[in-house]
């Protein structure tokens, strides 16, 4: 007997035939003789709706309503779920946030997991019965209804499998698993059969889709394995997917596991900045108090000495407030001009077993020469190395680094 955690999202969901179908999914795993508890997002789109009413009501609305109003569409699906299980002859109870408890902090929209207790869960396992619970959603210190903010179900699904316990978290999603990289840039990319969580937080950070980067984190810390597989797999068969655990000896053989790229991207560029001790705290200061995350940094020194160059990427949809910051500060940094450009990307190459193989990061710059592909920076971790090229070549980098660390051709 294993304990499982199962969560499903929004597509998964859209409609009571795909609840049906849910069901099934979780109906195995108890015919197994598993433990089971199921998180659930909201139908598909209903969580948009539900925010665009609040919107509507009034555009400077009062958070803690918000939450009232957006947490329901969660507890609307896993009723409809617990009432099909039920149907199947199949003990289940639906649970909201606030029943389990799933204790938050106070920031409404966008709240932190404190605590989960998860005991009167795990007595209702001992008495068959499975867990059907609203994901996104907790208890505020002030005993209100707060919810966890983008990717809140996968966060919820991560830190109830840690609360409980559980021996793996299944997340089920529209495709069958983590791969190569994009398979619609690139045909031949491949479904990873196993990653580690370091690899899928760097992917999950670094544009992938997949997960979304708090649940990647929180497996990381308390060391819940997690699956990625497909709701729309045959029910009746465990599906095949991709197992996110700690670091396996065996992929020290894989120096490169994946390609990412993300199109969020926008480059800042100052020219002719006086070079003095405490010029990058005038720049990054008052960026990092308007709460503007910047990510690659590129500094050239004049060849006097006197001015420096400082190039640096935030995201594309901070990128008008990060320019007006700096026009603001104009006569502080003392910068000569203010440049700007979004038709950026980032491409990346990911493997924990970069960390013992060297020229990595030649063969990829090599690689991006011969296809006349600049780059106008560079970021590097221990198993990631990341470049900033025009968006024009997005499709011909992936797929040249794709090719040049051979993963068309590896075996997975």
């Amino acid at each position: 007997m294993s304990r499982i955690v199962m969560k499903f999202g929004g597509t998964s969901v859209a409609d009571v035939d795909r609840i049906r179908n849910v069901a099934a999914h979780v109906a195995r795993e108890v015919k197994a003789g598993n433990e089971v508890a199921v998180v659930v997002s909201a139908m598909a789109g209903e969580t948009n709706r539900l925010v665009a009413l609040c919107r509507e009501a009034a555009p400077l609305h009062d958070a803690r309503e918000y939450d009232a109003v957006v947490s329901s569409g969660e507890n609307v699906t896993s009723g409809l779920l617990a009432i099909v299980l039920q149907t199947m002859g199949i003990e289940a109870r639906s649970w909201q946030g606030w029943q389990i408890p799933m204790r938050t902090n106070e920031a409404h929209g966008a709240a932190r997991i404190a605590d989960i207790d998860g005991s009167q869960i795990i007595e209702r396992f001992g008495r068959g019965q499975v867990a059907v619970i609203a994901g996104f959603q907790g208890l505020s210190p002030l005993n209100r209804i707060s919810t966890l903010g983008r990717g809140g179900s996968d966060t919820t699904a991560v830190a109830l499998a840690a609360a409980l316990k559980a021996d793996r978290c299944d997340i089920y999603t529209d495709v069958d698993g983590v791969y190569t990289t994009d398979p619609r840039i690139v045909k031949s990319a491949r479904r990873l059969p196993q990653i580690s969580h370091e690899e899928m937080l760097e992917m999950a950070s670094l544009g992938a889709k997949v997960l979304h980067v708090r649940s990647v984190e929180l497996a990381m810390l308390y060391e819940v394995p997690l699956m990625v597989c497909s709701s729309f797999a045959d029910p009746a068969v465990t599906p095949p997917g991709t197992l996110i655990t700690g670091e396996n000896i065996d992929m020290e053989a894989e120096t490169v596991t994946s390609i990412a790229y993300s199109r969020d991207e926008a480059q800042v560029t100052l020219r002719d900045v006086p070079d003095a001790p405490g010029v990058a705290h005038r720049v990054f200061g008052p960026l990092a108090d308007a709460n503007i995350n910047v990510d690659m940094i590129v500094q050239n020194i004049s060849d006097d000495g006197s001015t420096t160059d400082i190039t640096f990427t935030v995201p594309q949809s901070e990128f008008d407030r990060a320019m007006a910051t700096l026009e603001e500060q104009r006569e502080t940094i003392r910068f000569a001009k203010l440049l700007g450009d979004t038709d950026v990307v980032k491409v990346s190459v990911i493997g924990v077993g970069m960390r013992s193989h060297a020229g990595v990061a030649a063969t990829a710059f090599k690689a991006l020469g011969e296809r006349s592909i600049n780059i106008r920076a560079i970021t590097t971790s221990e198993i990631k190395i990341s470049v900033l090229i025009d968006s024009a070549y997005t499709e011909l980098a992936v797929r040249t680094l794709h090719s040049v660390y051979g993963l068309d051709k590896v075996a997975h």
